[in-house]
C-alpha cells in the first residue's frame, strides 16, 4: 500500500498544500510547531476518519475557515482509489472513488496506517484509556464492521449513564423496564466487543513476542493479555459471555446507583504487559517498556498486513530521537523493506539517512513543505 499523494485544504495551519509522496520514504524536518506533525494527522485522519491528537474534530479546521478537506491518492494491491475526507463544524463527509459513503465505516480500512508517535510509548505504563484506544484504533483498520459496534456500544452506555444518574437510588416502573433494555444491549454489543478484542490481542501477541525477543537478543520475553471488567469462563462462547455480562451488571447495581454511573463493560477494559512473567506495568524499566512499545508498533503492521492482505502506511511523528542506535536501526530495519513510511524530526542529524534508501527530504516551515 502506498499514498501517492496528498492534498489538504484548510486543515490546521495549511491553507493549500499539494504534496507528491511517491517515495518509500518521505522524511519531513522542521523545528517545532511548524506543521510537520499536522501531516501526519492529516494522514492518520484519512485513515480512520479521526485525530490522534483530539476528539474535537473542529480543532482539525484551520482558524476561521468553516471546513476542512484531506485528500489521497492510494496505490493498494487490489488497484488505485481516491480518498476524500470532508470536516466541517457539523460533522464529517467521506468519498471514495468519489461516491460518497453513507457511513464512516464503510470509508474506514481503505488506508491503513500504523503510527508511532512519542505517547505512544505510555501504551505500556500509560492509562487504560490510552490502551483501549489503541486497541480501538487498530479493530477498526482491520474489520471495520468494529466501528459500528463500538459506536452502538457507546450510544447505549451514554443513555444508560444519564438514566443512572437522573435515577438516584430507586426507578420507577417504567425507568426499571428501561434500564433492562439498556442492560441488554450493552451486554449484548459489550460482548461482541470483548470477543473481537480478545481475538485480536490473541493473534497480536504472536508477533509481538516474536519480535521482541528478536530486539532483545532472545533474552526477555514479551506477554500481551487482555483484562475484561470481569472475568469470564470462555470468550469463544458468546452466550456464555453474554450471559456472565448480564450477571456482573446484576452484582453492580446498586453500586452503580450510587456512583450515578456504568461500572462493567469494555469501557472498562485494559492491557497487561508482561517481561519475563512479570508485569511491565509495575516491574519494567523504562527501557524495557519502551521496547514493549516498539515490539507492539512492529506487530501492528505485521499483523494487518496478514489480516488484509496489504502492507500500511508508517507514520513516525518525532520519535526516532527517543530510541537509542540499536532501537532506531531495528526500526528502520524493519519497515525498510515493508512499509511506505512517513518521518518527522526537528533535524536530520537525529535520524540515520545513511540506512534510508528510496527516500525524499521535504523541509517543513510555518505551513510551507518544500523539497530539501
Amino acid at each position: 500500500m502506498k499514498l501517492k499523494a496528498l492534498r489538504l485544504n484548510q486543515f490546521r495551519n495549511y491553507g493549500e498544500l499539494e504534496l507528491s509522496t511517491e517515495h518509500r520514504v518521505n522524511l519531513f524536518i522542521g523545528p517545532n510547531a511548524q506543521g510537520k506533525t499536522n501531516l501526519l494527522e492529516a494522514i492518520h485522519a484519512l485513515a480512520l476518519t479521526k485525530s490522534h491528537r483530539t476528539n474535537r474534530d473542529r480543532e482539525m479546521i484551520r482558524w476561521n475557515s468553516d471546513a476542512a478537506v484531506i485528500c489521497g491518492e492510494l496505490d493498494r494491491k487490489h488497484g488505485e482509489c481516491r480518498l476524500e475526507l470532508f470536516i466541517t463544524h457539523q460533522g464529517k463527509k467521506a468519498r471514495l472513488n468519489g461516491l460518497e459513503q453513507r457511513k464512516l465505516s464503510s470509508f474506514i480500512g481503505a488506508l491503513n496506517v500504523v503510527m508511532f508517535a512519542p505517547e505512544d510509548l505510555e501504551i505500556v505504563k500509560g492509562s487504560p484509556g490510552v490502551r483501549r484506544r489503541f486497541l480501538d484504533m487498530e479493530l477498526s483498520q482491520i474489520a471495520p464492521a468494529y466501528v459500528h459496534l463500538l459506536t452502538q456500544y457507546h450510544q447505549v452506555l451514554m443513555q444508560r449513564n444519564r438514566m443512572l444518574k437522573q435515577a438516584g437510588v430507586s426507578l420507577s416502573g417504567s425507568e426499571n423496564a428501561l434500564m433492562d433494555v439498556w442492560n441488554e444491549q450493552l451486554a449484548r454489543y459489550g460482548t461482541k466487543i470483548m470477543q473481537r478484542r480478545q481475538n485480536f490481542i490473541k493473534k497480536l501477541e504472536i508477533w509481538a513476542e516474536r519480535i521482541h525477543s528478536g530486539i532483545t537478543g532472545g533474552a526477555e520475553r514479551l506477554g500481551v493479555a487482555y483484562r475484561p471488567s470481569f472475568e469470564t469462563a470462555d470468550f469463544d462462547d458468546e452466550a456464555t459471555v453474554f450471559e456472565q455480562f448480564m450477571i456482573k451488571l446484576s452484582q453492580v447495581k446498586d453500586m452503580e446507583f450510587r456512583r450515578g454511573t456504568s461500572l462493567v463493560g469494555p469501557h472498562r477494559d485494559d492491557l497487561v504487559f508482561f517481561i519475563n512473567g512479570k508485569e511491565a506495568q509495575i516491574f519494567g524499566s523504562q527501557g524495557q517498556q519502551r521496547t514493549a512499545a516498539l515490539s507492539l508498533k512492529l506487530a501492528e503492521i505485521e499483523l494487518i498486513t496478514e489480516e488484509t492482505g496489504d502492507a500500511p502506511v508508517l507514520l513516525l511523528d518525532d520519535v526516532l530521537s527517543e530510541l537509542d542506535r540499536e532501537r532506531q536501526t531495528q526500526l528502520i530495519e524493519t519497515f525498510q523493506s515493508k512499509v511506505q513510511t512517513f518521518i518527522t524530526a526537528t533535524g536530520v542529524e537525529t535520524v540515520s539517512l545513511e540506512r534510508l534508501e528510496d527516500a525524499r527530504l521535504f523541509r517543513v516551515t510555518e505551513g510551507r513543505v518544500v523539497p530539501g
